[in-house]
């Protein structure tokens, strides 16, 4: 019964015997879907022409399979109404099974009727639903569709007839390729009466009928691309006046209004252009357009998870030689610590080596406060002795050669002092020679610590790890440069007491006689200080003196 049914609807020759023979073998029980389908796809399926009616082919798809599978809740919708929307599901679902509408073309088929009813499309609704229905499944069934749109779910405030004109209007336009349709006045060919009549336009076809129940056809205007639209004037009463001109005949017809006019005439005009260029009808074309546009983000979808995976594996190649370079860098982190601890070493063994300098600069100033104190007495006992010459030279007067003699003594005295001067100015430069060591040695550790400073901002930006550490040792540093700091205000400071010093000694110059040790032989003690003569020249001086006395009695 199938087989025939299928072969009568579809134009198709029935082959009974052919049908006996394919399924002698099946007599022992029910014949499957996968059991069927070599016999459909051979006997039948193969045989079709495309002259058969799909409407009504739909009709017995549908009067197969709507009983076991819709829904049994009450619906919105009539069951011819849930019939075209299951064929409007064919025609927009993905071309594969099992058949599912994707969101993208449920949110199409919604705007369209949405759009037939003369309502407002709720995106914000439809995108919280396209949520939910993205988290659970890829789209919707056949019969999902129809429990949607029977539900009224975005047709809220819609009573039944408005929802299934809607539903008729986009069928009549995505199923059936009614571009356009409505009431029109025709003129006739023989009598030239106007009549008024119910215009369909379809892709390549204007079918006109007595009304629109398409019952009573009256005939048909055939388009092709030769075909052309024009506007006429107003004439013999009738208004808004355009012609359609075919090879064989010409139309002329009268809209009800001049937005009507321009519609039919835009819409004639649009089906003409689309036969010459050997297009489909808009509603196709966009369908296959978005299938494209569908099937390019999912190339790229893929292409986008393709350069992921390799950017993922890019990425843990990455991050392997990170690893690598991290081992690296805690290495060149321990030997940097190695050197740092090197550094503080050599650091502390020059601290200590200052502190040694320092010990001796410390002792050589003490031993120069004690010279400097035992000059001070000496200078007190100098002074104490310029006092008695200076009584003896009012007593003495008359010994002008003795005080000539003491100037050459104190000329001598004055050589001494140079020389003592000159051995004082030696030693200076010998301190000023252990200064300039002193801050040379400041310098290396200066430029050691500068060196170091570069290594370590250089070392930084891949130690970033290390950091820490790092931290550590630059608190370190900072202690060991207050240290020095510290050892460096002392070496300042023992510098400035040796200045003083010698202030001093410059401020006594003109007073102070330096006493370089004398000879050996037993000190003499005179008016100008202890040691100044030697025996020999105070004999000398005493013969003379003799003589003076003895000549003057």
């Amino acid at each position: 019964v199938l087989s025939h049914n299928l072969c009568t609807v579809l134009n198709v020759p029935h082959d009974p015997v052919a049908l006996e023979e394919h399924f002698r073998d099946d007599d022992e029980g029910p014949v499957s879907n996968q059991g069927y389908m070599p016999y459909l796809n051979k006997f039948i399926l193969e045989k079709v022409q495309g002259n058969f009616d799909k409407v009504e082919f739909n009709r017995m798809c549908w009067t197969l399979c709507a009983k076991k599978n819709l829904s049994k809740s009450p619906l919105l919708i009539s069951d011819e109404d849930a019939f075209k929307v299951w064929v409007i599901f064919n025609f927009l679902s993905e071309d594969k099974y099992p058949l599912i509408i994707v969101p993208e073309e449920i949110e199409y088929l919604l705007k369209k009727l949405t759009e037939a009813m003369g309502a407002g499309w709720q995106q914000e609704q439809f995108d919280h639903y396209k949520i939910a229905l993205n988290t659970s499944r890829e789209g919707l069934s056949a019969w999902q569709l129809i429990d949607l749109i029977g539900s009224g779910q975005f047709s809220k405030g819609m009573d039944r007839q408005t929802v299934s004109m809607a539903i008729n209007e986009v069928f009549n336009e995505l199923i059936l390729d009614v571009l356009k349709q409505g009431y029109m006045l025709k003129k006739g060919h023989k009598r030239k009466n106007w009549t008024e009549r119910w215009f369909v336009l379809k892709p390549n076809i204007i079918s006109y009928y007595v009304s629109e129940d398409l019952r009573d056809k009256k005939g048909d205007i055939m388009l092709d691309g030769n075909c052309c639209v024009e506007a006429l004037p107003d004439k013999d009463g009738k208004k808004c006046l355009f012609l359609i001109k075919c090879l064989d005949k010409s139309f002329e017809i009268s809209a009800s209004d001049k937005k009507k006019k321009q519609e039919w005439i835009q819409a004639i005009q649009t089906t003409v252009n689309l036969l010459r260029g050997g297009n489909p009808p808009p509603h196709k074309e966009a369908r296959q357009k978005r299938k494209e546009l569908r099937q390019k983000l999912l190339a790229e979808q893929e292409e986008l998870e393709r350069q992921m995976k390799e950017l993922q594996t890019a990425n843990e190649n990455k991050q392997k030689e990170l690893e690598t370079v991290r081992k690296q860098l805690e290495a060149a982190a321990a030997r940097a610590a190695e050197e740092e601890k090197k550094r503080l070493q050599t650091q502390v063994e020059l601290q200590d080596r200052f502190s040694l300098e320092l010990e001796r600069e410390k002792m050589v100033r003490q031993k120069m406060e004690e010279q400097v104190a035992q000059k001070s007495s000496e200078l007190e006992q100098y002074l104490q002795r310029v006092r008695e010459l200076e009584e003896m030279y009012k007593q003495l007067q008359e010994a002008l050669e003795d005080e000539k003699q003491a100037r050459q003594d104190e000329e001598t005295v004055r050589k001494l002092q140079a020389r003592l001067l000159e051995e004082e100015s030696a030693k200076r430069a010998e301190l000023e020679k252990w200064h300039l060591q002193q801050q040379q040695t400041i310098q290396m550790t200066e430029a050691e610590k500068q060196e170091l400073e570069n290594q370590r901002l250089i070392k930084e930006q891949a130690l970033q790890v290390a950091m820490q550490q790092l931290e550590q040792l630059e608190l370190e540093r900072k202690e060991a440069l207050e240290q020095y700091e510290e050892v460096k205000k002392k070496l300042e400071t023992a510098a400035n007491n040796t200045k003083s010093w010698k202030d001093k000694v410059a401020h006594h110059e003109g007073l102070i006689r330096l006493i370089e040790p004398g000879s050996k032989n037993p000190h003499l003690i005179t008016n100008w200080g202890p040691a100044a003569f030697t025996e020999a020249e105070l004999e000398q001086r005493q013969k003379s003196w003799k003589g003076k006395k003895a000549t003057s009695e």
